[in-house]
């Protein structure tokens, strides 16, 4: 724990040090990397986030994805050290700071997303994520009876050799970094031919 805490603080503050040129760049090429594996997301409901500490902003890919008739969640903590809640979002719903401080829309209509994509502090090879350490996402996960695709978001300076998972950490199926997409071997997102961890 005190190792994953000491990797969280360098690895924010290594993104957060990144120009907010190159960060708008990293963030469109990841974009263009989620349209490559999401290829069909009409009628699907896509969770994303609102980025916060340095994380790659894709509400711009958000909007991308709404005219191609998906529906866009956004996670709001309506309790903490319980499952995340997804409301429906779009530009005229207004967000506030939710119980954990991040921006979350007011109201929406509660769902379940068939498309998770979900910001990494860091990860590894194995599809692993490093998040803030609070638990919300592998909550959430364990919690659906129908599991959606989890893909994982971040830059590739934040690879790491291992995350040493824990029994409660949950795979994301594919990880998107602005140079590489890495798929999890068996994970629901990977054709076959392209699985590489």
């Amino acid at each position: 724990m005190r190792w994953r805490k000491s990797e969280r603080g360098r690895l924010i503050a290594a993104r957060m040090k990144i120009s907010l040129h190159d960060r708008a760049r990293m963030a469109s090429e990841i974009a263009t990397k989620l349209d490559e594996i999401l290829d069909d997301v009409t009628n699907r409901i896509v969770g994303v986030y609102w980025p916060i500490q340095g994380e790659p902003d894709l509400r711009f890919w958000m909007e991308r994805v709404r005219e191609r008739r998906a529906v866009c969640a956004l996670p709001v903590v309506v309790e903490r050290k319980a499952p995340l809640v997804f409301r429906t979002w779009h530009p005229d719903i207004p967000v506030e700071q939710s119980a954990a401080g991040i921006p979350a829309p007011t109201h929406g209509r509660s769902v379940i997303p068939d498309i998770l994509i979900v910001p990494v502090i860091g990860f590894d090879r194995a599809c692993h994520r490093l998040g803030y350490g609070g638990g919300y996402y592998d909550r959430t996960l364990a919690s659906l009876a129908n599991q959606p695709r989890v893909i994982g978001v971040g830059i590739s300076e934040a690879v790491l050799h291992t995350i040493y998972p824990q029994p409660h950490d949950i795979p994301m199926d594919a990880i998107v970094t602005e140079q590489e997409i890495i798929f999890r071997v068996g994970g629901s997102t990977a054709p076959t031919a392209l699985a590489v961890c």
